[in-house]
């Protein structure tokens, strides 16, 4: 194996320029919480209704739990080391090569699979017949947008943010007005009650739905990766972690509760668009164009922070030479990781027009829980810890994150079982040979 090397080298080691410090607190947070907002408000509530039933909002509090002490082992682990790159640092520096590896290789490959849906649902709100080319034009602007520099980047993401609250908001109020098409509180009770006999195994449909529920809160990553673009990290970074979660936790658990109760069970569980049926059989279904208009910039803020945060942690892996070396290359008027930005956004088109990227949500959240198991594991080494984080905290979090991996639908584990491995084994292979030639 080869020797260990320092997890955040300084620039003349590889002749790497370092990124520069510009985010503060209200930045960072509107990152993470575009990020949980885009990818869970307009994906995730129908195939988690289908799977938890009148429990959809059980499993929204399982999937908050966990996010919590997730959130807090990245806290901590990203104010002491400050860095680009997240976890897979943070997994290198307190357990070893091996860990941060399966932490990086698992967030890049799950995560740009999460672009290209976010680009897909993009072009599918704005114009289903020309999804494809609106979803490649989105890449391709949206990776402008990143290369103009980070502060570019928070600024859209502020103004996305904002289009998206006031959606939720209007979503809201029509959900509240009605009419409820379950007619009376008996009839919607038995609706309920006919949706919980079809979640098999009773209530064990909460944990997967959980799981799917993850995905959306993963979001408040993209602080962590962009660790060393923010000022004064050590105040900053846990201060927006936690209020970017706090916000998408009440978002989330509020909307749960008012689509159960102001749709049929069958139809937010089949729904593909949950927040535009709600509309639609309100007394407010003239709004159906701007809830669209919301969810197209849902899905641009999360796919703008997802490009952003994997540019990131492959910047991050190019400079320990897990992933390629040109990768690690920072330059231009702005100080950007620009190969690595342009690289993601190349394999996203790819993905765009070559598969079917529509059924990545199980995958994606199978690679971020083992990312996040990690995150437990290396914060659980901590001796300095703040009063809001026992190690209890970090058992806790390690093991949820483990078993809302393995209950999640069987075809997205074993998909991204074999992807971790296939990255395990290539890097063992390169190992093998760097030894060699020496």
């Amino acid at each position: 194996m080869a020797s260990r090397r320092p997890a955040s080298p300084s620039p003349d080691q590889h002749h790497h320029q370092q990124l520069q410090r510009r985010l503060g607190v209200l930045d960072s947070t509107a990152i993470g919480l575009g990020s949980m907002l885009g990818a869970g408000v307009f994906v995730v509530f129908a195939p988690a209704a289908a799977l938890a039933g009148p429990l959809l909002a059980v499993a929204v509090a399982v999937a908050g739990v966990i996010a919590y002490c997730n959130a807090v082992a990245s806290a901590q682990l990203a104010a002491k080391y400050p860095s680009s790159g997240g976890t897979y640092i943070y997994g290198r520096q307190r357990l070893g090569e091996w860990p941060g590896f399966l932490a990086g290789w698992g967030f890049v490959t799950g995560k740009t699979a999460s672009c290209a849906a976010m680009a897909l649902t993009f072009g599918h709100y704005v114009a289903p017949a020309y999804a494809t080319p609106l979803a490649v034009a989105a890449v391709v602007v949206l990776t402008g947008v990143n290369l103009l520099g980070i502060t570019r980047t928070a600024l859209l993401t502020r103004i996305l943010l904002a289009a998206v609250l006031a959606t939720i908001v209007f979503v809201a109020v029509a959900s509240l007005l009605g009419p409820h098409p379950d007619g009376a509180p008996g009839a919607a009770g038995a609706s309920a009650a006919q949706a919980s006999l079809s979640v098999s195994g009773g209530g064990w449909g909460v944990l997967p739905a959980a799981g799917l529920m993850f995905f959306a809160f993963a979001g408040y990553a993209r602080i962590a990766t962009l660790g060393e673009e923010v000022k004064d990290p050590t105040r900053t970074i846990p201060r927006a972690i936690l209020a970017a979660l706090a916000g998408a936790f009440v978002i989330y658990l509020g909307l749960a509760l008012l689509l159960q109760w102001h749709l049929p069970p069958q139809q937010l569980a089949t729904s593909t668009a949950p927040l535009l049926d709600a509309v639609a059989v309100s007394q407010l279904s003239a709004g159906v164009p701007f809830v669209q208009a919301g969810a197209a910039a849902a899905c641009l803020g999360a796919l703008l922070a997802l490009i952003t945060g994997v540019g990131r942690t492959s910047l991050a892996m190019a400079r320990e030479r897990d992933l390629p070396s040109p990768l690690a290359r920072v330059g231009g008027a702005h100080t950007v990781p620009f190969v690595a930005e342009l690289a993601v956004a190349a394999v996203v088109i790819v993905l765009l027009l070559s598969t079917n990227v529509m059924t990545v949500v199980g995958f994606s959240s199978f690679g971020v829980l083992i990312y996040y198991s990690v995150t437990n594991a290396a914060a659980f080494t901590l001796s300095a810890r703040p009063w809001h984080a026992p190690r209890w905290l970090n058992v806790l979090g390690f093991l949820g994150c483990l078993v809302l991996a393995v209950t999640l639908p069987p075809a997205s584990v074993l998909v991204m079982a074999a992807v971790l491995a296939v990255g395990v084994a290539g890097r063992f292979l390169v190992l093998r040979l760097r030894k060699a030639a020496a």
